[in-house]
């Protein structure tokens, strides 16, 4: 297998795998659980005619993904209780937002880390609630800590010293050294409350999120499962608000993300056949294939392909992310501490 193909035509046709023999499942699977959509592809093609090796690999799958819901929502509502003086909105982002939420994008999901965002100004009460409750920094080196504090979207990570479940605490969703500059208030005064008092993104925003952070801000690793988040959230509020792709458009021109939203469209549509909205015109783009070729950076085995292409987007990350000179000085500080830069 040269590239992730399999998966996308698995992900978008589940009956497909009807005709798969033992060597091209084992193909698919290798490559779903590298780009960490086994869960995905599982409850997709569960009612399909699968060889019984293949069953227990994804029926094993299905019962990991839903422990990790369980444990994601129960996370979430340990920071509810941790934040419950906090008078700001706590507003739950990415994996565990899909499933508090009960939406399609949730369903298989792999949840790392417990991503929230809350306003900036509640940063330093947000810090000291979660200090006391339990959680301590992961990086504790004064260079990480003032660049993140100083530049990033997001407090330095923190991880919880009994449960050893990381948590992202953000104040918006790119970082502010970026080119994009989203509204941070319109995405906080927009927000949906939850039964249990924490708040997701409204639709047009939760979109916008999974966009900017596949597009704006990294270097497209694991973007094939970032974008079948967007296809299904596209695909969810699309078909359930009628006005919905025009508030998409009205909210990216507020964020600053038309491109990257345009790009995401096509990109979705091209792999995965996701519904374009109609009053926009059909575009070609022909640096569009370079994405794709990125995106499908796999082999049979799972292992990552296409190195000179990963680079490049490695590179386009951290240009992305902050202006020449201030990359130069960020690349050699963190060469000089004999670290990869992550940031």
């Amino acid at each position: 297998m040269r590239d992730a193909r399999l998966l996308i035509k698995a992900l978008r046709d589940p009956s497909s795998v009807e005709t798969l023999d033992s060597g091209q499942w084992t193909e698919l699977i290798s490559i779903a659980r590298a780009e960490s959509l086994i869960g995905s592809l599982a409850h997709r093609v569960r009612d399909m005619t699968v060889p019984d090796r293949a069953r227990a690999v994804l029926q094993d799958a299905i019962e990991a993904h839903d422990l990790a819901r369980q444990q994601a929502l129960w996370e979430a509502d340990c920071a509810r209780r941790a934040l419950a003086d906090c008078s700001g909105k706590i507003v739950l982002m990415k994996g565990t937002a899909y499933v508090a939420a009960n939406l399609a994008a949730g369903v298989g999901r792999s949840i790392g880390d417990l991503d929230i965002m809350v306003p900036r100004e509640d940063l330093p009460v947000v810090e000291a609630a979660l200090l006391d409750a339990g959680w301590e920094w992961v990086k504790p080196d004064p260079y990480d800590d003032q660049y993140y504090r100083e530049h990033m979207h997001e407090l330095p990570p923190l991880i919880h010293r009994e449960r050893d479940r990381m948590i992202d605490v953000h104040h918006t969703i790119l970082p502010l050294t970026a080119g994009p500059r989203p509204d941070a208030d319109a995405i906080l005064n927009d927000a949906v409350r939850l039964e249990n008092g924490l708040y997701v993104m409204a639709p047009a925003d939760m979109v916008l999120h999974s966009i900017a952070h596949l597009f704006a801000d990294g270097d497209l690793a694991g973007g094939l499962r970032n974008l079948w988040d967007i296809n299904l959230l596209l695909g969810h509020f699309s078909a359930e608000n009628k006005n919905f792709w025009a508030e998409l458009h009205r909210r990216a021109q507020i964020h600053g993300l038309c491109a990257e939203l345009a790009r995401a469209l096509r990109l979705s549509n091209r792999l995965y056949g996701t519904p374009l909205d109609e009053s926009r015109p059909d575009e070609t783009i022909v640096s569009d294939s370079f994405y794709v070729r990125r995106l499908l950076a796999r082999d049979g085995y799972g292992r990552e392909t296409r190195k000179f292409t990963r680079f490049a987007f490695y590179v386009r990350s951290h240009w992305l992310r902050m202006p020449p000179l201030m990359l130069a000085r960020h690349l050699w500080t963190k060469w000089r501490k004999g670290g990869k830069p992550s940031n």
